[in-house]
C-alpha cells in the first residue's frame, strides 16, 4: 500500500498544484498573471498596426507548443513500449534499487502513473495549441479601420493566456514526471525530488528573478500609460 501510494504522489501534487496555485494567485500576482498583463498590451498595440510582426510571434508560441505535443507523443509511445518490456526492467531495477525490491504490480502501477502524468501533459499541450490558434485568428480578424473596443482586447488576451496557462500546465507535467523517474531508484527519493519541484516551482511563479523583472516592466508600461492619459 506504501509503495503505491509513493507511487501515486507525484500525480496527486501535479493536480493539487494546479488546484491551489491559481487561489494564491488572487493574493499574490504570480508572474503568469502579470505576463498576462503584457499579452493584453501585446493585443492593444497589435490593434493599431498592420504588419507581420504579431503573426511571426504567434507563429514561435505556437511551434514550441507543437513540438512539446509531439514530444508528448513519444513519451507515451516509450512507455507502452516498456511494458512489452518488463522483465528487462525488472533486472535492471534489481541492481539499481537503494532499498527494496520492487514487484511486477508495483512496477506496472508506476508505469500506468507515468502514462497519465504524460497523457495529461499531450492533452494540456494541444488543448494550448488549439486556444493559441484560436488567438491568432481572433488577432487576423482585428479591423484597423476603426478604433478596437476594451473589450474585444479584453477577449482576445483572455485566449491568449488561456493558450499560456494550459501550456505551463502541460510544462509542469514534465516538471512531476521527473519525480516519477527517480521513483525507480527510491520511492522516498521519488517523493523528495517531488517537493523539489514544488519549491522550485513556487520560486519560479513568485520569487525569481524574472517575477520581479516582468513586474518592474508591468509597472514602467502603466507609468507611462498614465502620462499619455495625463
Amino acid at each position: 500500500m506504501t509503495t503505491t501510494l509513493t507511487s501515486i504522489f507525484p500525480l496527486l501534487v501535479y493536480l493539487a498544484y494546479n488546484i491551489v496555485v491559481p487561489q494564491i494567485e488572487k493574493l499574490r500576482p504570480s508572474l503568469s498573471t502579470i505576463m498576462n498583463m503584457q499579452r493584453r498590451r501585446w493585443v492593444a498595440n497589435a490593434a493599431r498596426r498592420e504588419s507581420p510582426f504579431d503573426a511571426i510571434l504567434s507563429g514561435n508560441i505556437m511551434g514550441s507548443v507543437s513540438f512539446l505535443a509531439s514530444t508528448s507523443v513519444l513519451l507515451v509511445l516509450a512507455v507502452f513500449a516498456v511494458f512489452g518490456q518488463l522483465p528487462t526492467l525488472m533486472e535492471t531495477l534489481d541492481s539499481l534499487s537503494l532499498e527494496r525490491t520492487y514487484t511486477v504490480i508495483d512496477v506496472q502501477i508506476h508505469l500506468a502513473v507515468m502514462l497519465a502524468m504524460f497523457v495529461l501533459a499531450f492533452f494540456a499541450f494541444t488543448l494550448s495549441l488549439r486556444q493559441f490558434n484560436h488567438f491568432c485568428i481572433m488577432l487576423g480578424a482585428l479591423d484597423h479601420d476603426r478604433a478596437t473596443s476594451d473589450e474585444e482586447i479584453e477577449a482576445i488576451a483572455r485566449m491568449n493566456a488561456l493558450g499560456a496557462k494550459n501550456f505551463n500546465s502541460g510544462i509542469r507535467a514534465y516538471y512531476f514526471s521527473v519525480a516519477t523517474v527517480a521513483w525507480f531508484v527510491s520511492e522516498w527519493l521519488g517523493i523528495a525530488v517531488c517537493l523539489a519541484t514544488v519549491l522550485v516551482l513556487a520560486h519560479r511563479e513568485f520569487f525569481s528573478s524574472a517575477h520581479r523583472t516582468a513586474a518592474s516592466a508591468a509597472v514602467i508600461a502603466a507609468r507611462h500609460r498614465r502620462q499619455a492619459q495625463d
